[in-house]
């Protein structure tokens, strides 16, 4: 069995387009990707990200920014939804209204944007009061994974490409994002996420020799016409990660 996860698209269009292009080289089917959220949130290109998704009819979870654009009101709304807000239609908020919070795949993988319990919080990485990010302990993602019957633990979230082999054989893996390489927050702790290079990320599942492997694809594509976009819509963090990978 072999298939791809995707997340955190972030209204990325372009990103979008090469990843699947790169996937369906890869001889994988569009039925076997799976899509683990935050999908359509930031300052590109929300509608057409959401028109190439939906007709796909992938299995997606809801990310927490997807929640956000469906639960917080149109003056409410951070930057990120605000931007995107005003490029959905109807039918598109609805079908973010229908993502589940966690879903499983073939009975081979869990599907979560964050952790089984929330979908604001780091589960392979951790944050200091220094705000360096981290590999988080053993034992916390050990715990968060308990009750999870699947070999699989797939989730989103900090953009950062990561797979930790729990005591037991099973598996926890972050694809890393497609359309947002790098960001900064302030929870818990000020803190800047930075992938190191603007490609597009995303990654197969194989299990084709009895045990399941891990390849993260990093995906080239015109990132510097996203970056130019950012900048025209006056958000230059995103204009800087996009170009570079890097937050200034």
């Amino acid at each position: 069995m072999r298939f791809a996860a995707i997340a955190d698209i972030h209204g990325n269009a372009l990103a979008l387009e090469a990843v699947l292009a790169d996937i369906a080289a890869q001889g994988i089917a569009t039925a076997d990707i799976v899509n683990l959220g935050d999908c359509l949130s930031g300052p590109l290109e929300a509608g057409r990200t959401a028109d190439i998704l939906l007709p796909l009819d992938l299995l997606t979870v809801s990310g927490n920014h997807d929640r956000y654009l469906i639960e917080h009101a149109a003056g409410d709304m951070h930057e990120w939804e605000a931007d995107a807000y005003a490029e959905l239609s109807p039918a598109h908020l609805d079908w973010l209204r229908a993502l589940p919070f966690d879903a499983v795949f073939r009975d081979v993988a869990y599907l979560c944007h964050a952790t089984p319990d929330e979908d604001n919080t780091y589960w392979l990485e951790q944050v200091s009061v220094e705000g360096h990010v981290h590999l988080r302990d053993r034992a916390t993602i050990e715990a968060w994974a308990t009750g999870i019957t699947q070999p699989l633990i797939l989730c989103g979230h900090t953009h950062i490409p990561r797979a930790v082999q729990l005591a037991d054989g099973r598996l926890v893996v972050n694809p890393g994002s497609v359309g947002g390489p790098g960001y900064t927050d302030d929870a818990p702790h000020p803190h800047k996420v930075e992938a190191g290079l603007p490609h597009a990320s995303y990654a197969i599942l194989d299990d084709a020799s009895g045990r399941w492997s891990v390849t993260f694809r990093l995906v080239p594509y015109d990132h510097m016409a996203m970056s130019r976009m950012a900048a025209e819509r006056r958000r230059p963090d995103w204009a800087i990660a996009l170009a570079s990978g890097f937050v200034a």
